[in-house]
C-alpha cells in the first residue's frame, strides 16, 4: 500500500509514519511538498481544517498509486472560545482515492498572551517561537507544544494521535464497507 503525505516537514511525514507502525500498517510513504491553500499562520480551526483537507487532496493528486493522502496542518485561535486564551491547534485530514474525507483535531495548549499582538498582524507561530527560544525550527522539531508542555508531548506526537484518529476512521469505513 502507498500513502502520500502532504508535507516534507519532518516533524509531520515522521508523525504519519510512525502512526502507520504504530497501527501495523505496512506501506510505503511518499513525501510531496503542496499548498495548504490557506495563510501561512491559520489563525481559526476553520482555517486550520481548511489547510489540512487541501494538503491531503492536493498529495492525493500528486501520487496516482496512493490509497490516501493525509495532510497535517498547525494553526492558532485567537480568543478562543472556551477559554479566550490564544491557542495552538492542529489539524489532520485524510482523503482516499474513492474520495472518503476524514479530519480529526489535536491537542490544545494556551500559548503566551504576548504572541496575540504579532499573531493578529501575521507573524507566523514559527518565527515567535524561534525568538522566544532563541533557536531555529522549533516547528521541525518539538514545536510549540513541545516547548509549552516542557517536553511532555513534542509536536510529532501530538501529530500522530491525529494520524491515529484518522487512519482509525479510514479503517472503520473499509471495515463497514466489507
Amino acid at each position: 500500500m502507498k500513502v502520500v503525505i502532504g508535507s516534507n516537514n519532518p516533524a509531520k511525514y515522521n508523525a504519519i509514519e510512525q502512526a502507520l507502525v504504530g497501527l501495523s500498517i505496512e506501506a510505503s510513504t511518499v513525501r510531496v511538498d503542496v499548498d495548504s491553500g490557506v495563510s501561512n499562520q491559520p489563525l481559526s480551526d476553520d482555517e486550520t481544517v481548511r489547510g489540512a483537507l487541501q494538503r491531503a487532496r492536493n498529495a492525493l493528486y500528486e501520487c496516482d498509486e496512493a490509497v490516501f493522502a493525509i495532510g497535517l496542518e498547525g494553526g492558532v485561535v485567537i480568543d478562543d472560545t472556551a477559554t479566550h486564551n490564544v491557542m495552538v491547534c492542529n489539524w489532520g485530514a485524510l482523503v482516499d482515492k474513492e474520495g472518503n474525507e476524514f479530519i480529526a483535531g489535536g491537542a490544545r495548549i494556551p500559548l503566551p498572551e504576548a504572541f496575540r499582538g504579532p499573531l493578529s498582524k501575521g507573524i507566523e507561530l514559527g518565527e515567535l517561537m524561534e525568538e522566544y527560544c532563541q533557536r531555529k525550527d522549533i516547528r521541525k522539531h518539538e514545536g510549540a507544544v513541545g516547548i509549552f508542555s516542557g517536553g511532555a508531548i513534542t509536536r510529532t506526537q501530538m501529530f500522530e494521535h491525529v494520524c491515529r484518529l484518522l487512519v482509525g476512521q479510514w479503517i472503520h469505513k473499509n471495515k463497514q464497507a466489507l
